[in-house]
């Protein structure tokens, strides 16, 4: 793991009292003034292994300890990390409740018309957490197109417009507020499986018995392409000086062996590792 010892850390803001500390605000802090004030305010979805905070409130995952190393480069020594709901990291971006978000948010043509994103950081599949004994041979999203089965997803998460693409209706959709609600949704039946990234599905599986990943798992396809996410930090529209800063850091720590040990370390495999620098953002974007 990552050593935290660098930068200093305060409690984890919770998000009601973050809105209470920030009020709603068009103008976002330029990297000067974050500088100049010795801090930055950085969300986190509480997602394993993305972005989440331990019990002792310290800042873990693929986005924090990259983000890390990009704010000592910067000469930011202090992160404020604030967490909230997936659904609600762009609303809060755009309301300056914080200034950048480390949650490997996928990178979609429709975001990046509300917020700007960095290059990648990280790449990752897809995949569906069911119930113990996978009972209604689930393995693969089009498994629910011509089905009356219902699947799961979070609220803001991308699986949205992968269904939609699939011709899944909505009413066979279940929204779930967070993942730690995955687990009780398929164990009671609420629905068949819970469509999230490979990684996300692996924690969960891992949290209970009553539940699995399906095994056998085919990526779905959507337009004749294989689906594969790119994730990257992200930021409100009024800040680009500060994303053209992390990507100058980014481009350049993705080059060390740090990087590839970070990724790893949180089960990332050798193909999303290799896959993150072969999509730019400007590719992501244009989709």
């Amino acid at each position: 793991m990552m050593k935290t010892s660098r930068i200093s850390f305060i409690s984890t803001l919770s998000f009601t009292a973050t809105a209470l500390l920030f009020s709603a605000s068009s103008n976002a802090a330029t990297l000067k003034e974050i500088q100049d004030n010795g801090y930055i305010r950085i969300a986190v979805a509480n997602e394993i292994p993305y972005g989440y905070m331990t019990p002792d409130n310290e800042a873990k995952g693929a986005g924090p300890d990259v983000a890390k190393l990009i704010m000592e480069k910067l000469g930011i020594k202090e992160i404020r990390w604030v967490t909230t709901n997936f659904g609600s990291l762009i609303p809060g971006l755009k309301a300056d409740r914080f200034d950048m978000v480390a949650a490997e948010m996928a990178i979609l043509p429709q975001r990046c018309t509300e917020v700007h994103f960095s290059e990648p950081n990280s790449s990752y599949g897809e995949g569906l957490l069911v119930a113990k004994g996978n009972p209604e041979n689930l393995h693969k999203y089009e498994d629910f197109t011509d089905s009356k089965l219902k699947v799961a997803i979070m609220a803001g998460a991308d699986q949205l417009e992968m269904m939609q693409a699939l011709k899944v209706d909505d009413s066979r959709m279940v929204t779930i507020a967070n993942n730690a609600d995955a687990i009780s949704t398929i164990a009671t039946g609420r629905a068949a499986a819970y469509a999230a990234t490979s990684l996300t599905v692996s924690e969960l599986a891992s949290k209970s018995d009553r539940v699995e990943a399906a095994s056998g798992f085919t990526d779905p396809v959507v337009n004749g392409n294989p689906v594969r996410s790119w994730g990257g930090f992200t930021f409100s529209l009024a800040s680009a000086d500060l994303r053209d800063a992390v990507n100058k850091e980014l481009l350049e720590i993705k080059k060390t062996d740090e990087w590839k040990n970070i990724l790893s370390g949180y089960g990332f495999s050798e193909t999303d590792i290799q896959e993150s620098p072969k999509k730019t953002t400007a590719q992501l974007c244009a989709k």
